[in-house]
């Protein structure tokens, strides 16, 4: 396979209500099979988005907060996408203004496609790109948030490699390899937010608009990295007794947590259930008080709602 990439020039500065599908088409040659890749970026311009108040955009595109440092904030956005400022974009902008993402990229994409089909009779793919980091490399690359007319995902899973090995989790993200190859073509400074690739093999495209860039964002019982290390350290001795989101599913229960929390001698533990009876001689209460502490951390790190009591022998 022979991938193509192809900058649409010309676009120029998108203002509030300008149809991205008719500048795309009246400045590239589509033909069926292309995937049109375009930034987050000017479709929130040409949507009307900017606003002036970043905290209070920020707030608004916050569904959780998944670290803090400093004046950094990542948090978990409402389209599940996690990303440094919800995504919000202060550059190549007008001063002073900030754009959020799309707020449904997965529809701009599809309305996007639609429009192509009318104007030009092509069948094409259409990836919404935006730029983000990665958890345990420096640097950034372009993602897919939004995408219609393409597989997202080609999972590998019940195939063999050239050893015979089968596979088992193997499963390319399409849609965001296309951004991320669009972006080395269009240059984040060459004010080109649109680029057409051709060559992509026909089984990874689909006729009808496919299950969007949505199908990638992993489900958040799923999620073991949901929240900053220091963060979930943080969220696990304080807070109410509420399970609180950012931790993974866990199939433990109150006996694993006593087997954590390692109990010292002089204490005797009793679990029924979900309730933890912690039994001290009077010189161990103090130990049987931090033990207590050590098994309610460990439960909500585990999602899960227990009640720990203290009491001394007679």
């Amino acid at each position: 396979m022979t991938l193509v990439l192809e900058p649409v020039d010309g676009i120029g500065e998108i203002s509030a209500g300008d149809d991205i599908a008719a500048l795309i088409a009246e400045r590239a040659t589509l033909a069926d099979g292309d995937v049109v890749v375009v930034t987050s970026k000017i479709v929130s311009k040409a949507a009307g988005l900017a606003v002036d108040d970043k905290e209070r955009l920020l707030d608004e595109q916050t569904d959780r907060i998944v670290a803090t440092r400093g004046e950094t904030r990542i948090v978990r956005t409402h389209h599940g996408l996690t990303m440094v400022a919800a995504g919000i974009d202060g550059s190549n902008v007008d001063p002073g203004t900030y754009l959020p993402l799309p707020s449904d990229p997965d529809a701009s994409a599809r309305a996007i496609r639609a429009d192509l089909r009318r104007l030009t009779g092509s069948r094409v793919a259409v990836v919404i790109s935006d730029t983000t980091g990665r958890a345990w490399r420096t640097g950034q690359t372009d993602i897919a948030i939004g995408c219609a007319g393409l597989l997202p995902l080609d999972p590998f899973a019940g195939r063999q490699d050239d050893y015979g090995n089968p596979l088992f989790v193997t499963a390319p993200a399409v849609a965001d390899e296309v951004a991320a190859a669009a972006e080395l073509a269009s240059g984040k400074l060459g004010r080109r937010p649109v680029v057409i690739v051709r060559g992509l093999a026909a089984e990874l495209l689909t006729d009808d608009d496919g299950p969007g860039a949505a199908s990638l964002v992993r489900p958040e019982h799923e999620d073991m990295f949901g929240l900053g290390s220091r963060d979930a350290v943080i969220a696990a001795v304080t807070g109410d007794t509420a399970v609180l989101r950012g931790f993974p599913a866990s199939d433990a229960g109150a006996q694993d947590l006593v087997a954590l929390a390692t109990v010292p001698d002089g204490l005797t533990v009793t679990v029924a259930g979900s309730a933890v009876h912690v039994t001290a001689d009077p010189q161990h209460l103090v130990a049987a008080g931090e033990l207590r502490q050590r098994l309610l951390a460990l439960a909500r790190a585990h999602g899960l709602a227990v009640t720990v009591d203290v009491s001394a022998e007679h």
